[in-house]
């Protein structure tokens, strides 16, 4: 198997499957991303006796393997995800936001970049404690999507080891899950019954939404697109949720000069004023 050197600029087959990817994902990698791409790309290679990098990207450009298409467009995908995670976003969503929608007969959230799902089920259980549980069936709705099939279906599981909960309170974890054995915990089934998972690429436009949402969740996802997609992105996330509706990103991610319709009223919250 060869790969270029971990410090090395993208050999010419990268770069071809970087181009694949941002034409087919909107995946951009900048120079500090390179080698996790490598790693992920070196582990695909491997699993399938692939001998090079040369060798994976005419396969992916031949699009005949399916299985292999969806096992590179994870491995380039940032999986790395916990409850609580970012507790400054989660804070302004429980004590401004929530109060301010918590009267409407329907409340719908998307978690966009959802991974496996800790994003969504932790919205579920703040609802859960601001609302009520049993409030939760008839007024909540959560849909996780994700560009990986993998942690879509790790999502639908809600299954989940001890590194995931690193974050979350004994209390909470007490209340909201049940532990199953080797370290592993179950989401409780109600918290489980308001989320739903699905496949989906935010490259791909425009959005299938009937409904608009009040609240989205769009973290740790942009930074890996490149601007263009980025701006795309945004506006298709703006159309999809409701007038005086939310986005939340990452305190990191600003939208100062990406000519964006939202409004931002802290780091990381954004607001659609209309």
């Amino acid at each position: 198997m060869t790969l270029e050197p971990q410090s090395s600029a993208p050999s010419q087959a990268s770069k071809r499957l970087q181009t694949w990817l941002n034409k087919r994902c909107g995946l951009h990698f900048p120079e500090n991303k390179w080698e996790m791409l490598n790693q992920r790309l070196a582990r695909v290679i491997e699993r399938y006796r692939l001998d090079s990098m040369e060798a994976l990207v005419q396969e992916v450009e031949r699009g005949d393997d399916h299985e292999l298409l969806a096992a590179v467009v994870h491995a380039a995908s940032t999986n790395h995800t916990y409850f609580f995670r970012e507790p400054q976003v989660l804070d302004y969503f429980r004590v401004k936001i929530l109060p301010e929608i918590m009267y409407r007969d329907e409340i719908r959230i998307w978690s966009a970049a959802a991974s496996t799902g800790d994003e969504a089920y932790t919205c579920a259980i703040i609802a859960a404690e601001a609302l009520g549980r049993h409030a939760l069936r008839d007024r909540l709705a959560i849909l996780g999507t994700d560009l990986s099939g993998p942690v879509i279906e790790s999502a639908e599981a809600g299954v989940y080891g001890l590194p995931n909960l690193e974050q979350t309170s004994p209390e909470i974890v007490a209340r909201y899950f049940n532990a199953i054995g080797d370290g592993r915990f179950l989401v409780a089934d109600d918290i489980r019954r308001i989320c739903t998972f699905r496949r989906m690429n935010l490259k791909v436009r425009p959005y299938p939404f009937q409904k608009k949402f009040d609240v989205v969740f769009c973290r740790n996802v942009l930074y890996y697109f490149d601007i263009a997609t980025q701006r795309a992105v945004l506006d298709e996330i703006y159309d999809a949720t409701q007038p005086n509706g939310w986005l939340l990103t990452s305190v990191t991610v600003s939208l100062r000069d990406l000519g964006s319709r939202w409004t931002t009223i802290c780091s990381g919250v954004h607001r659609k004023l209309q």
